[in-house]
């Protein structure tokens, strides 16, 4: 079979290195991988089968529609549906034994008739908007949903979560009061201390940068894959410095010219040509997820070295400027996203580049691609 001359590669023992990393920096309690999203465009199906080797409690998910692929793909571990549910899906829920995140109360009688079809009790978990503002139930109102839902006969409040909205930012001081008033209203919404619920907060930067966030279970996502919630400096944790990007992205030179001074590169002419300039043509562009924000700002690693992106990236081609990279030729590697001999492009600094954070990058990339997984 031919294949595409760009390659996303995914290493799986980058995956467990940093899995392993993430179960440390939490005392090893019980991970929650985050493979929503297609793993971060890592691939969900592949990394979920190499976080069940390296002992994964559960795995989260959006949707229930991905929480399917998983138990179908014979994933045995719980499956834990975060972003909410509309009631018609209750009764998938129980076919394949998904655990259902609560965000209100919407889905309550439809959870509650499903499980009386099925003559079983369902574990749910119950989402506090402590903070975040996007989903879930205020403190305010939290002790009466708790109520409501002890009030359904085949219903288990099993678990409590919510979610920190700046762990990126350790200095800020509002994850520790997040993390103060989640535990404060856990205390006074029930009559006895909630010790018999899973209590879960810490996501990747919690992990790393929230002391005593683990609580009962931890849920990393960005670190699984080898990046910080925030890009790593030399100021981040020791842990979360030896985080390893699991992802690469690579492809060839397919073309290698020469163009006089004062050309116009590209559509628009956004870049013109001081002097002679030879160029390196890759067959990668917005299509592979290489957007045109990257245009005359990027950087390619070929023969080891940086070259610059110039002229617009277009949808399935890319001007690389290697009057300086001597000796460059068809057929090259050429690296968008990875090391090349002791060079790295982070998703990180591609990000930067972009105006947006690696979790975007790499989502992109893998979503753009057809993925291949080395050891």
């Amino acid at each position: 079979m031919i294949e595409s001359v760009n390659q996303v590669l995914v290493s799986r023992s980058a995956l467990a290195h940093n899995f392993a990393l993430c179960s440390r920096a939490s005392g090893n309690a019980p991970v929650m991988a985050m493979v929503k999203a297609d793993a971060y465009g890592h691939g969900m199906l592949e990394c979920a089968r190499v976080f069940s080797s390296c002992g994964a409690a559960a795995f989260g998910v959006a949707e229930v529609v991905e929480g399917v692929r998983l138990r179908q793909a014979n994933i045995k571990e719980e499956i834990f549906i975060l972003a909410g549910l509309l009631p018609e899906f209750a009764e998938t829920i129980l076919q394949y034994q998904l655990t259902p995140v609560l965000v209100d109360t919407h889905s309550l009688e439809a959870l509650d008739r499903a499980a009386r079809n099925h003559g079983c009790t369902l574990n749910v978990h119950l989402k506090m908007d402590a903070g975040m503002g996007r989903q879930g139930i205020l403190p305010v109102d939290f002790s009466g949903v708790v109520q409501e839902i002890r009030q359904k006969k085949k219903l288990n409040l099993a678990g409590i979560m919510a979610h920190f909205p700046m762990a990126d930012d350790p200095d800020s001081g509002s994850t520790a009061r997040i993390l103060a008033e989640f535990l404060a209203v856990n205390r006074s919404s029930f009559s006895q201390d909630p010790d018999g619920l899973c209590l879960h907060i810490a996501n990747s930067g919690g992990i790393f940068a929230v002391s005593d966030a683990a609580l009962d279970m931890v849920r990393p996502g960005i670190s699984l894959y080898g990046y910080g919630a925030a890009p790593v400096t030399q100021s981040s944790s020791g842990l979360e410095q030896e985080l390893r990007p699991a992802m690469s992205f690579v492809s060839r030179v397919i073309q290698v010219r020469t163009v006089p001074a004062e050309t116009g590169l590209g559509y628009g002419h956004s870049f013109v040509t001081r002097r002679r300039t030879r160029l390196a043509v890759l067959p990668a562009g917005y299509e592979d997820g290489y957007l045109r924000s990257l245009s005359n700002r990027g950087r390619i690693l070929i023969r080891g070295r940086r070259a610059p992106v110039v002229g617009r990236v277009s949808m399935n081609l890319t001007l690389v400027d290697i009057t300086d990279v001597p000796g460059v030729e068809t057929g090259d590697e050429a690296v968008l996203l990875g090391h090349q001999g002791r060079e790295f492009i982070s998703a990180d600094e591609i990000a930067a580049w972009m105006g947006t954070i690696s979790y975007e990058v790499l989502c992109l990339f893998g979503h753009c691609n057809r993925i291949e997984y080395v050891e």
